[in-house]
């Protein structure tokens, strides 16, 4: 959304190398200016359906497995080499999130709009601080991450 309210906002780009520049970096679609609001519309409306998932489609594993560590997002319970603990549910809904894409770079504005939905928008240095806490719980070593990478000015990574 956040993005998309920057192409909406921003100067006029329709050349080939902006539209292939706005997909290569995560863009679900690109609409150049000028626009038709009904085009725009409809471009809304098959983005939102193709979010609405059922459940019994896609079969999410309840239990994740990487590095000696084990989360259940049933009961929100972590086991890690340290000790059990809790996790919150947005922990549980972010790490779900990232699991649910190993190796591919989940952009703050997905997150945001996933994790916390679309009317509460938390700074984005929310994301950076359950990261950290990953880091901290999840990683042998927390300055030097194996599950946990930042993507500088875009989002982050999960490697199991």
């Amino acid at each position: 959304v956040a993005g998309f309210v920057e192409t909406l906002l921003g100067p006029a780009r329709d050349d080939e190398v902006d539209k292939v520049l706005g997909l290569e970096t995560g863009a679900d679609d690109y609409l150049g200016k000028p626009f038709h609001l009904e085009e725009l519309l409809l471009r809304i409306r098959n983005l939102l359906r193709r979010m609405e998932t059922d459940p019994a489609e896609v079969a999410s594993p309840q239990t994740l497995r990487f590095g000696g560590n084990t989360v259940d997002f049933q009961t929100f319970e972590a086991i890690t080499p340290r000790g059990a603990f809790t996790l919150t549910k947005k922990e549980c809904a972010l790490l779900r999130l990232l699991a649910e894409r190993p190796g591919e770079v989940v952009s703050r504005a997905q997150i945001l709009q996933i994790v916390w939905g679309y009317d509460v928008y938390p700074s984005t240095r929310t994301i950076d601080n359950f990261i950290l806490n990953f880091r901290k719980h999840f990683e042998e070593d927390p300055k030097e991450p194996r599950h946990f990478h930042s993507i500088r000015g875009v989002g982050y990574r999960f490697t199991p």
